[in-house]
């Protein structure tokens, strides 16, 4: 019995016409089989003539696809019993139409696109990005780029030299979807980002921010500075003030931005952003890019940029580092803590979770775990009463208490002889 079907293989115990929208598909997205002599329950049935069979197939394809897709066949003879494989390339001539409609794969299923998708596979098959098609407002302004620019790139002013350089205004002459959504207003079709911060559960809405019809950079800046203002705090200790974080704020930096470089733009969803007293949610619309697995985005190898121009404005102001690491940094900003943010991805959308950081304490040295283990029974204790109880002497416990009010874990509270520790 063969494995079940999936979304880059299907059985088809007869040849028939139906398969031919699943060529449709594979080649308008991925790469895929289907599999002749084989029941939809993976039952070994075979074919009685695979030759003739091959060349009924082969004129099928060539006969209905529009334009004819990358493709090709091999049989095989299993337990006396032969199949045909059709293996169906990802072609760069989107769309592929059946009949004058072009389709996709959802899980095991294959289905007509809609109108929105099937406008992407013509830009796809043009060798265009959405973010380059043209603005519909061609009276545009850009004085936040600007700002961002001088000061950080040190430019006297933005030409339209540098928005060509930069790709926002085409060498046609004239402005695309990426430089309206960077300038300093934009279409009201285009979403923003929609902040909700929740007080003990859903029902008790704290604040609420929805951002939309301004620069990208206005509204990244603006987000930051809500992120800040609930997740960060200062303490004072002793003549300085000290900032901490309880989420680390490059890690919400990094899945915002991601957010923003990766979301499709050509549909009517907010990036949806929910701040709860023990984490935050970032919903970007739009799922990954073709041609990237969830284990590859994961795994920080491979980067398929689906905002090429956005991204790269975002690079030059350093808003995201190198593309394609912006998962791994994320991770890492936790890598001290026993709370991990999440990952979770489906074909619509992809949510990042990033948990309020909880300390780890294999990542602490075993006389740090003593002391760490000594707080957590006592609310507050002074370092003579660390001495007492570690059994170490003053130099020592001191020593371990500053590098534990360093990783954020211990507060000290006072100054003098009055000293008290305690875990934060």
């Amino acid at each position: 019995m063969f494995k079940r079907e999936k979304y880059d293989l299907e059985f088809k115990e007869k040849i028939a016409k139906t398969f031919l929208k699943t060529v449709s598909a594979f080649s308008n997205y991925n790469d895929g089989k289907i599999i002749f002599g084989i029941n939809d329950d993976g039952d070994l049935i075979g074919l009685d003539t695979t030759d003739k069979e091959t060349l009924k197939i082969e004129s099928m394809i060539n006969d209905t696809l529009d334009p004819v897709p990358n493709y090709k066949l091999e049989t095989k003879d299993l337990d006396g019993r032969q199949i045909i494989i059709l293996n169906i390339f990802k072609g760069k001539n989107t769309p592929y139409y059946y009949k004058g409609k072009a389709y996709r794969r959802s899980n095991t299923s294959t289905l007509e696109v809609d109108r929105l998708e099937l406008n992407r596979l013509v830009m796809e098959g043009i060798n265009k990005d959405y973010e380059e098609k043209k603005s519909s407002n061609q009276n545009l302004s850009f004085e936040t780029l600007e700002l961002k620019l001088k000061n950080i790139v040190g430019i006297n002013s933005l030409s339209l030299d540098i928005l060509k350089t930069l790709n926002l205004y085409d060498k046609d002459g004239y402005y695309n979807i990426a430089g309206e959504l960077l300038a300093d207003e934009n279409n009201i079709d285009f979403s923003g980002i929609d902040i909700v911060r929740f007080g003990k559960d859903i029902n008790q809405i704290l604040y609420r921010k929805t951002l939309s019809n301004s620069s990208l950079i206005y509204q990244y800046e603006k987000t930051i500075e809500i992120f800040e203002r609930y997740y960060q705090y200062e303490e004072i200790e002793g003549y300085n003030r000290i900032k901490k974080e309880l989420i680390p704020r490059e890690g919400f930096r990094e899945s915002l931005a991601n957010a923003i470089v990766h979301r499709v733009w050509d549909i009517k969803t907010h990036i949806q952003i929910a701040m709860y007293t023990d984490r935050i949610e970032i919903s970007s619309p739009g799922g990954l890019p073709a041609g990237i697995s969830k284990e590859e985005y994961l795994s920080g190898n491979l980067s398929i940029l689906r905002n090429p121009i956005i991204a790269g404005v975002f690079y030059r102001l350093n808003f995201i580092e190198q593309f394609g690491t912006g998962v791994m940094r994320i991770i890492d900003e936790y890598r001290q803590s026993v709370s991990k943010p999440k990952f979770e991805i489906t074909e619509n959308n992809i949510r990042i979770v990033l948990p309020v950081i909880e300390i780890d304490e294999s990542n602490l040295s075993e006389d740090e775990v003593v002391i760490y283990n000594i707080l957590l029974d006592k609310v507050e204790l002074s370092r003579g009463e660390l001495d007492e109880k570690s059994g170490f002497s003053k130099s020592k416990t001191l020593r371990i208490i500053n590098k534990l009010v360093d990783k954020n874990i211990v507060k000290k509270i006072g100054e003098g002889p009055g000293t008290t520790y305690t875990l934060k």
